[in-house]
């Protein structure tokens, strides 16, 4: 059953249900599995569709109270993890779902197979950059578009889509050129991914660049109502989805920058010193900027001022944000974050560096 048609409630149910009611949850949901919780909604534990079957066969009326079926469950999630983190556990341990755990004990979604379940579903859209040539990771990719180049067990793009529906963000706009039917053919409409997926086409012979794309979706007729978030499709990143976009929301601004730190250590001692004579000596010292983490939210309004048809970097939209007198925020990613453009960049993400 597809996850976007069942609710939170449907598959996480109070102390007191009966076992008729586990049954009926589990017939909804079409989930082998409901989840038990108290009045505080802290987990009490899993009741099974075996435990169920078992305890009817040995007699057990099926309105008696299912709360000592509740086993520990196998494994559970907090809610920082990924998606992708969700789906290999699952695999692992041989479970269909896995309840999201807060640090208060409280269930605030369940990862199932084919899905998750948030507690909030955003009504933000997002645009996912992937039409790039990735020519700086030839020979990679010279038969495999750069997002679909795989880390840790699976394409770039999928960690992506795979994160966003988790936090919520269910609409989500490839956009796509170089081999983009090859992201088409694993994505499809995305269900399989937990989430809504369309495809934004470049012009092979015309590439847009990073914020061109987004005409497209303008073009297209879509009008979203909420900022939409727009990132690179070459990032290694499980940053915080639902504060970047509280974080717009709260500023006030017309476009939200999501902003990592980048060190360079000076390989050598650094000499300090005045009229010639030394004051110190500073032995290799480390130097931090805030870059731009290819990770965007923006208001609507701007994406009616990107050019059509042409190559249009998405800095420059920020450029006549300031030039109008409309502001920009800058958030800080407090989140590992790794931009996959280069060979030695990809290396690191695989953990070979």
């Amino acid at each position: 059953m597809d996850t976007r048609q069942i609710s939170l409630s449907d598959t996480v149910l109070p102390s007191e249900s009966s076992l008729r009611n586990c049954l009926a949850a589990m017939q909804a949901t079409g989930f082998d599995a409901a989840f038990l919780v108290d009045s505080e909604s802290r987990l009490i534990g899993v009741v099974t569709a075996d435990a169920v079957r078992d305890a009817l066969v040995n007699g057990r009326d099926v309105d008696a109270s299912a709360s000592d079926l509740a086993a520990e469950p196998t494994a559970v999630a907090g809610p920082d993890d990924s998606r992708a983190r969700a789906v290999d556990v699952m695999r692992a341990v041989g479970v269909s779902q896995v309840p999201v755990v807060d640090d208060d004990g409280k269930v605030v979604g369940v990862h199932a197979s084919n899905g998750m379940l948030p507690t909030l579903r955003r009504k933000n859209w997002a645009v996912i950059i992937a039409g790039g040539f990735g020519k700086r990771l030839a020979p990679v990719t010279n038969n495999i578009p750069k997002p679909m180049v795989r880390v840790a067990g699976r394409p770039i793009l999928e960690h992506l889509v795979l994160h966003l529906a988790a936090s919520g963000v269910r609409r989500i706009f490839l956009s796509v050129n170089y081999l983009g039917h090859m992201i088409e053919d694993h994505f499809g409409d995305g269900s399989a991914f937990g989430c809504s997926i369309e495809y934004l086409w470049d012009d092979h012979d015309q590439p847009l660049g990073t914020g061109g794309p987004l005409s497209l979706l303008w073009d297209s007729g879509a009008r979203p109502e909420w900022p939409v978030l727009v990132m690179n499709g070459d990032l290694v990143t499980g940053f915080a989805v639902g504060k970047l976009l509280d974080a717009h929301e709260a500023g006030g601004a017309m476009a939200t920058i999501a902003a990592s730190e980048y060190h360079h250590e000076v390989p050598f001692g650094v000499l300090e010193s005045d009229n010639g004579r030394l004051l110190r000596v500073s032995e290799k010292p480390v130097h931090t900027w805030p870059v731009n983490s290819g990770i965007y939210v923006l208001n609507p309004l701007l994406l009616s001022r990107v050019p059509m048809g042409t190559m249009y970097p998405i800095t420059k939209l920020f450029e006549q944000c300031l030039d109008r007198g409309e502001p920009v925020g800058v958030w800080q990613m407090d989140d590992p974050w790794q931009d996959v453009g280069k060979p030695e960049e990809l290396a690191r993400a695989r953990g070979l560096r």
